[in-house]
């Protein structure tokens, strides 16, 4: 029996457009080759950064390019965070800047959210209670780990709240262009610039890992212009030059049109497994059990209300041939979640989800699970 892993966030292999990029590499090489052989510029390849300046509206100094969007938040958190800094984080939330942040001994504050994402409310309690964050961490769109989406409302107001309080809010949004039904609510970005000024309180962050490929590590950040200085500079002190060939590479493929195309075909690709996730989800799991159904992006959240702990079934699971990620690795400290898991639909087939849900759902009910 061969395993299906839920617990990998990564594309197909079927969704890397791997002659186009070949290609897009050759050509970078021979026009540009002299450049992007050599060190440069920490804030990256000027091109894309121009492109992607173009883009959000911004001028290109506010453009740091980094070996993915992650890089990016270890820099903005060494550069903002020491020991007893409070940082606002959504709980659940991605596993990894939680990582960074207990290393960084910072103290993370979780605020609660629901099917229409982060609470405001929430928001404005911690911003009473304790000395002032360094920044408020949120994934708005189709979020890792729960795919929910925080709705346009609810964006207003964490803006309107960020600019009263002097906020600084990062804005992650890798999987914002991976939709596949709905209409995109606007950026928290776009709606700090349009409430007047340079937009100063919302720090924007993607990568083009889920819509090319994520081997090209190609992240970028749009930041205040002062802290895009200090980033860049914090970079450069860190690997004296980025990878310039990969960013290139990817500049030439958004410059010869190959995106739009690319990201049509990969939606449609993971759409597909999106809805075999979901049919299996209500034909296999228990009555009470509740998921989230997202429009777009990796992943859904499920809550087993009367089921096991996730850690506990996770080696069950693992001897049936199926992995997920236990809900406890997205909240601080493994402090919630403990009846929730992650199940990413993006890497394994249609065939395999509904194998896969179907396996996860008849441990549910053994009893070795029932034991636990």
């Amino acid at each position: 029996m061969s395993a299906i892993s839920f617990a990998r966030g990564v594309p197909a292999p079927e969704c890397l457009p791997i002659e186009e990029l070949a290609d897009c590499a050759r050509v970078a090489l021979e026009r540009d080759g002299t450049r992007i052989l050599l060190y440069g510029p920490g804030g990256g390849y000027g091109p894309l950064r121009e492109w992607i300046a173009q883009r959000h509206g911004v001028e290109p100094g506010r453009v740091v390019l980094t070996n993915g969007s992650l890089q990016g938040f270890v820099f903005l958190a060494e550069h903002l965070v020491r020991p007893g800094t409070r940082v606002l984080v959504e709980a659940p939330t991605y596993d990894r800047p939680l990582k960074i942040l207990a290393r960084l001994g910072a103290e993370v504050v979780a605020l609660p959210m629901d099917d229409e994402g982060l609470v405001p409310d929430a928001l404005e309690a911690a911003l009473g209670d304790g000395d002032a964050p360094a920044f408020l961490y949120t994934i708005a769109t189709f979020q890792n780990p729960s795919g929910r989406t925080m709705s346009e409302e609810r964006r207003r107001r964490v803006v309107e709240i960020a600019r009263e309080r002097s906020l600084l809010v990062l804005e992650d949004d890798p999987y914002g262009l991976v939709r596949y039904e709905g209409t995109a609510p606007p950026l928290l970005f776009d709606l700090d610039r349009a409430a007047g000024g340079e937009g100063e309180h919302v720090a924007y962050a993607s990568s083009f890992s889920k819509t090319i490929a994520p081997g090209v590590r190609v992240g970028y950040f749009v930041l205040p212009a002062a802290l895009a200085s200090q980033i860049e500079a914090l970079a450069v002190s860190t690997y004296i030059s980025p990878p310039f060939l990969t960013q290139a590479t990817v500049h030439e493929f958004l410059r010869r049109g190959d995106f739009e195309p690319n990201l049509a075909r990969v939606n449609g690709l993971l759409a597909a497994r999106r809805d075999a996730m979901l049919e299996a989800l209500e034909r296999h799991l228990p009555p009470d059990a509740s998921w989230t159904r997202p429009e777009g992006g990796y992943f859904v959240w499920v809550d087993l209300p009367s089921g096991p702990d996730a850690t506990k079934l996770l080696p069950l699971a693992e001897e049936a041939g199926v992995t997920f990620v236990p809900g406890t690795d997205f909240f601080p400290g493994g402090r919630g979640g403990e009846r929730s898991l992650r199940l990413a639909f993006s890497f394994v087939s249609p065939d395999e989800i509904g194998a896969g849900v179907e396996r996860l759902a008849g441990l549910l009910t053994s009893p070795a699970a029932t034991a636990l």
